[in-house]
């Protein structure tokens, strides 16, 4: 009796275990991820406004269709990557995105910013040669270190009417996302 609890104790421990790894496992096994679909838009070093999710029709990105999207993708080896501009006076949300789709900073307007955006965008050794003074900023710029190298960049906008839409994704078409030239 001891014998048999045992080894249905034993197959549950294994079957869970395999269970789990199984689950943890299939994203890193899939072929379409985010970072390949925002890859094949041309957004590298630019803000690219994506165009509006219409009901009905595919969202591959998952968008809510309320808002306006910005996008930018950055490679931090060919230095920092800067984000500068204004955006409209609504709510808006930035978001910095590794290649697995983690965000790894996030901020709104609601945080005390204003409309205005200077966002640095550092790796780990650039923030080094950052605080020994080896690179100049200007002051007031917001330094965000990442772990990563290839990132993108989300800008929402939240236009309060329909009607504003066509000028908000331009005040966002105009931000600056790349590296400094």
């Amino acid at each position: 009796m001891i014998r048999t609890f045992l080894w249905l104790l034993g197959g549950l421990l294994l079957g869970g275990i395999i269970h789990l790894v199984t689950i943890l496992a299939m994203p890193l096994l899939a072929e379409e991820t985010v970072w390949t679909k925002v890859s094949t838009l041309d957004a590298e070093n630019r803000m690219l406004i994506l165009p509006q999710v219409q009901p009905g029709e595919p969202n591959p990105l998952q968008l809510d269709p309320e808002l306006s999207y910005g996008i930018c993708r950055i490679d931090l080896s060919e230095g920092p990557a800067y984000l500068s501009g204004v955006l409209p006076d609504a709510f808006w949300s930035v978001a910095i995105y590794n290649s697995n789709g983690v965000v790894t900073y996030s901020t709104t307007n609601r945080d005390g910013i204003g409309q205005t955006v200077e966002l640095g965008i550092f790796n780990a050794d650039q923030t080094r040669l950052l605080a020994q003074q080896q690179i100049d900023i200007a002051e007031g710029l917001l330094v965000v270190e990442s772990r990563s190298d290839e990132l993108f960049v989300l800008v929402r906008l939240s236009p309060p009417h329909d009607v504003m839409r066509p000028r908000f994704e331009q005040e966002l078409s105009e931000i600056t996302c790349g590296p400094r030239t």
